[in-house]
């Protein structure tokens, strides 16, 4: 009788602690950069660019992130992103101290290749355990960003004033959580990589790979779905602001959206296994419209409350499914392409949504911009639907 394989390994407890550094450096990020940034500039408009820079550094970094990990495997190129994640944090710290906005720019856009890297390891935990345990081992590494959910902020706002330049204390913070990431990442096993030693081994072409119904709408889903989550997220402390909201009552909104996020991953998989990819794909579309329609009916703070702990909630499903999903659609030679290509997409997303968040906020108000997010949804919705009639015309089970 041979022994059954642990879920709970030494490489998947590894990475959902490598998942939570990851997300220690995004929040902290998030969470000053565009402070740090109305600090240093003389225009107030600016302020966000070093938000913004983060964002599009991700996104022109993914085809770079798939090269680097397709020709030096999962675990250096992972270290080589942490290694990034360390000079970007000294630059960003550099211009703290010296007050360069430009440089602060220069150094939340080098990040973002961290950030690119980063959201590979919901792709590489799949590896670390058995094919059954696929679903479970997603979810529980994308649990692994409660760790910075709840440690990201208290970092911040514990190391803001501990130096004799504002600011210049979370960055030194985030330079010691990157090596204790370093050091994480380096005892990680990533069992039977493809080494790709041909030209002929890649695989087919991403244009294929892109073509097929299950890639399209795994794709749209995870892009648009953290869109929305993005778009609403950003908005609601100017939002809550302009309602007379304090900056402690919004903080704990956005904490409790963030356990929304991340707690459900302790058993997002589960229901994945036991319920079906899409179904979940479908409860979390149904949990982001309820939301909308809860921001939709009033301003208090419960409303804000329940809208963005429900925003998180239907985040994590829909991300979560849409992962597993778009697993289905590459082969494992396929792997670095197809993995670019949908965070490539999520990546522009986020930086659009991260621009026009607080303009559309700002401009046409709280109820509109969650009117206006009612068509990502829609076209999410759409999606899952064209995505069963594909199935049922081709009689293949997606799963």
């Amino acid at each position: 009788m041979t022994n059954p394989v642990r879920f709970f390994n030494k490489n998947i407890l590894l990475m959902i602690m490598c998942q939570g550094m990851f997300l220690i450096n995004n929040v902290t990020f998030i969470s000053i950069n565009g402070l740090v940034g109305f600090n240093l500039t003389p225009i107030p408009w600016m302020a966000t660019l070093p938000v913004m820079g983060y964002v599009v550094g991700g996104a022109l970094s993914t085809s770079l992130v798939a090269k680097t990990q397709s020709r030096y495997g999962r675990r250096r190129s992972f270290q080589i992103g942490i290694l990034v994640a360390i000079l970007s944090s000294l630059i960003c710290a550099w211009a703290a101290w010296s007050g360069n906005f430009w440089l602060l720019v220069t150094g939340t856009f080098v990040a973002g290749y961290y950030s690119a890297n980063g959201q590979l390891y919901r792709f590489a935990a799949p590896e670390l355990v058995a094919a059954n345990m696929r679903e479970k081992a997603i979810s529980w590494v994308l649990a692994g960003g409660l760790i910075g959910a709840v440690a990201g902020p208290n970092l911040a706002s514990w190391s803001k004033d501990i130096m004799p330049v504002p600011f210049l204390g979370p960055y030194l913070v985030l330079t010691v959580v990157g090596f204790v990431a370093l050091i994480l990442m380096s005892f990680v096993e990533f069992p039977n990589e493809v080494k790709k030693t041909t030209k002929h081994d890649s695989g087919r072409a991403l244009s294929e790979i892109v073509r097929q119904p299950v890639f399209v709408v795994a794709l749209v889903s995870a892009a648009l779905g953290y869109g929305i989550m993005n778009l609403l997220m950003a908005a609601t402390p100017l939002a809550m602001d302009v309602c007379g909201f304090s900056f402690s009552a919004a903080a704990g909104v956005i904490l409790w959206h963030f356990v929304g996020m991340f707690a459900p991953g302790f058993f997002t998989g589960t229901l994945i296994k036991r319920f079906g990819t899409i179904e979940i794909m479908w409860a979390g579309l149904i949990l982001n419209a309820l939301c909308i329609a809860i921001a939709l009916s009033g301003v208090t703070y419960s409303h804000f409350w329940w809208s963005l702990l429900l925003l998180g909630l239907g985040w994590n499903f829909l991300f979560t499914a849409s992962t597993n999903l778009a697993m289905q659609a590459y082969r494992p030679e396929e792997k670095d392409k197809a993995q670019a290509a949908i965070n490539f997409g999520v990546f522009a997303v986020m930086a659009v949504s991260s621009f026009s968040s607080g303009a559309l906020v700002t401009t046409h108000g709280w109820f509109w911009l969650n009117v206006g997010s009612i068509l990502p949804v829609v076209i999410i919705a759409a999606g899952l639907l064209w995505l069963g009639v594909q199935r049922r015309q081709s009689k293949v089970q997606v799963v």
